[in-house]
């Protein structure tokens, strides 16, 4: 112990670590201070577990168009502890991009944006921004077919945006099309420049806490005044105020070692994401879908009217990222308690059940093909053998079936074709078919005239009584 003490002493001599963690320890925060407080704690400890993990994962990953999805299929097969690690790193970012979302609900509806804490929003949006791209960088490390596709669907959307749409989409797949430079790029982009920014926001993010102090919980008829703000605050904090630690700082230890652990307790019973497809360019059988985080914006693009998709992709974001800048400017003094700011509960409100709303049809996807449809069953069919027979192989042999339900069975992007029989006659059949329709290509030059024929009697067949 004395061995201890005296290197303590030697180390805190040269480097005055006291002088360096007294400020960020020994602050004083309102002793009333709840555990609604500690969200911001809680991104903090899992962007640390992302650093630790992904470091880990980076001396494995090898990022190469032609070994990246060969060397994360030996991490999570054959490396020692590689699922746990993988399914660590993934849900580390799930709770990163949960906790700060929730963090920063909680700063909206108290209203801690306001003065003097306006660039502490502006910090936390913009690594709000960051956690995000963090997230989708690393569904693109995957490199299986639903990552590539992805990426490209993302740069197709990019590409509209006016003047600089090219540019941007260039820089998403490093070039005209997805390759080496591609997967080179993002690799960097969420291994160096993403944490290096996210650092530095967070340092900037933490001195402004410790520089204005953390928001006091709101009393309603208590309006902030930026003209008696601070010297009411101080005074707050000299009469009633407590050391961060350990006075405050055990809620932050507890909730965020409880986070950790189920983080890793999760990842140990379910593991990391499984991997798609080896990415293949000349297959356009996919269904690129976004992790959940960003799963309800996917469903929203696939809802709107195709005629205002443009303005949405460019509108929608930049009207977001507007409000968020704008807000702490906008309405930087006045009540902060959310009962007498019935328009924010309203909002969050409203944005909960929108996202949770889109999210769930973004999770059921029926506009999307399943190309995982089996072929109906003969219990469905009628029959074993025949025209009839011969036409169900081929509803499902030509794709039909991807789009189309028939007795439960299929996808939901086309008509279900359940009564088909009843609501077309065999020549209506035959020139929908041909001629195609409404997302619907034409089989004309991809059908032989028995296979037609078979069809088009198994489809008459589908009648309910």
């Amino acid at each position: 112990m004395k061995y201890l003490i005296s290197s303590w002493n030697y180390l805190n001599d040269r480097l005055g670590l006291t002088q360096m963690v007294k400020p960020l320890f020994g602050h004083l925060v309102p002793s009333n201070a709840t555990w609604w407080y500690v969200f911001g704690t809680a991104t903090l400890f899992s962007f640390l577990v992302q650093i630790v993990t992904g470091i880990t994962l980076a001396t494995v990953y090898i990022p190469s168009t032609g070994q990246a999805y060969e060397s994360l299929q030996f991490i999570t097969n054959q490396a020692a502890f590689g699922r746990v690690l993988r399914g660590i790193h993934n849900w580390g970012a799930y709770a990163m991009i949960f906790f700060v979302g929730v963090h920063m609900m909680r700063v909206f509806l108290t209203a801690a944006y306001k003065f003097p804490r306006e660039m502490s929003w502006l910090t936390g949006t913009f690594l709000f921004l960051l956690t995000v791209t963090m997230g989708f960088s690393g569904q693109i490390l995957r490199w299986d077919q639903n990552a590539i596709w992805s990426l490209v669907v993302g740069a197709e959307q990019a590409g509209r945006t006016p003047l600089i749409g090219d540019l941007l989409a260039q820089f998403i797949l490093g070039g005209r099309t997805f390759g080496g430079a591609t997967l080179s790029r993002w690799f960097s982009l969420h291994m160096l420049w993403l944490p290096a920014g996210i650092f530095a926001l967070l340092g900037i993010h933490l001195y402004l806490v410790i520089r204005n102090g953390i928001s006091e919980p709101p009393e309603a008829g208590r309006p902030v005044d930026p003209k008696t703000y601070r010297s009411w605050y101080e005074n707050l904090l000299q009469k009633k105020g407590v050391p961060f630690f350990p006075n405050a700082a055990w809620r932050d230890v507890v909730f965020s070692t409880a986070v950790i652990v189920g983080i890793v307790v999760v990842a140990v019973l379910v593991g990391p994401p499984a991997l798609g497809k080896p990415p293949d360019p000349t297959i356009i059988e996919a269904n690129p879908r976004p992790d959940w985080y960003l799963l309800w914006y996917f469903a929203a693009l696939a809802l709107i009217p195709p005629g205002i998709e443009n303005y949405f992709i460019i509108g929608a974001p930049l009207l977001a990222g507007i409000v968020l800048i704008a807000l702490p400017f906008v309405a930087n003094k006045g009540e902060r308690h959310p009962r007498r700011r019935p328009w924010a509960i309203g909002a969050v409100i409203i944005i909960v059940v929108m996202v949770g709303t889109l999210w769930y049809e973004g999770a059921r996807s029926p506009w999307s093909p399943d190309f995982t449809a089996k072929p109906l069953p003969q219990s469905v069919i009628g029959a074993s053998s025949g025209p009839v027979y011969q036409g169900a192989q081929v509803f499902h042999d030509k794709g039909c079936e991807y789009c189309h339900t028939i007795s439960g069975y299929g996808g939901e992007r086309g008509p279900n074709l359940s009564d088909a029989g009843n609501l077309l006659s065999r020549d209506e059949m035959i020139s929908r078919i041909l001629n195609g329709a409404t997302n619907m290509p034409p089989f004309a030059g991809n059908i032989s005239p028995q296979e037609l024929d078979d069809l088009v009697t198994f489809l008459q067949t589908r009648k309910i009584k």
